[in-house]
């Protein structure tokens, strides 16, 4: 997210009250209303808000809201480096997520890129970028995660096939594979992989030796881990060792 530390807690004091008005906002902030005002426009046309007459709206739920805060300038570069391994005209799967949902931002430049997707989040940036084609499964929404799961999420992704399926997790380990802490997003995570010829999981080293609820698969069916370069360097070798590309960040 591109913007500054006083929009970052714009975006925070909303997420606890999307009543505050311009003069709060200014009041708490000790800015002129100018400023807020130029805050919230600025944030209404990245996606983070929807306007209002009197202020703003917070476009995403609040646990979204508190997971894109985390971590920034790691799953920054995270997805700018997942995005350095799409090529024009590639057909890939992503899965939802905070740090997948950030490889579209790092698509411009990139010509006729087709993406299958279960997140709504990625809008904010495919929208402005006319080289992305997206299609948007069907299913059940929940707005805690931007993503849509269920019975019909994984019979519409079984039509489809793609060079890549970009994956995030809540965790993985050596001895438990990639696993998410929700057992309906494990199961779109498993088609999405089944229907790609390359598994690439986006996860930052906060990750690594967590375990969540549900596996979605060994590690060894994956084909690249990008990470950043706090991942210790036995884990890395462990991997290596499983034929897994690690790609630091």
């Amino acid at each position: 997210m591109n913007i500054n530390e006083r929009q970052h807690k714009i975006l925070e004091l909303l997420s606890q009250d999307s009543s505050l008005s311009i003069t709060t906002l200014s009041e708490l902030l000790g800015v002129t209303k100018v400023t807020i005002r130029s805050d919230l426009n600025a944030m209404s046309e990245t996606g983070l808000i929807v306007r209002t007459h009197g202020g703003g709206i917070p476009a995403f739920n609040p646990l979204v809201l508190k997971r894109m805060r985390t971590n920034i300038e790691e799953k920054e570069r995270i997805a700018k480096a997942a995005a350095s391994l799409i090529e024009d005209g590639d057909r890939i799967m992503l899965l939802s997520g905070t740090t997948c949902s950030l490889l579209v931002k790092y698509l411009l430049g990139k010509r006729n890129i087709h993406i299958v997707t279960n997140s709504s989040q990625i809008l904010q940036y495919a929208r402005i970028n006319p080289s992305i084609h997206v299609t948007l499964i069907g299913g059940e929404f929940r707005p805690e995660s931007e993503a849509f799961v269920g019975n019909l999420a994984l019979k519409s992704l079984k039509l489809y096939h793609v060079k890549m399926t970009f994956l995030g997790s809540d965790g993985f380990s050596i001895k438990h594979g990639v696993t998410a802490d929700l057992m309906e997003n494990a199961l779109i995570a498993q088609e999405m992989s089944k229907r790609a010829e390359k598994v690439i999981l986006m996860t930052d080293s906060d990750k690594y030796e967590r375990a969540g609820f549900a596996q979605i698969m060994p590690l060894e069916k994956l084909h690249t881990i990008v990470i950043d370069k706090k991942l210790p360097k036995d884990a890395v070798t462990q991997l290596k060792k499983l034929d897994i590309n690690v790609k630091l960040a």
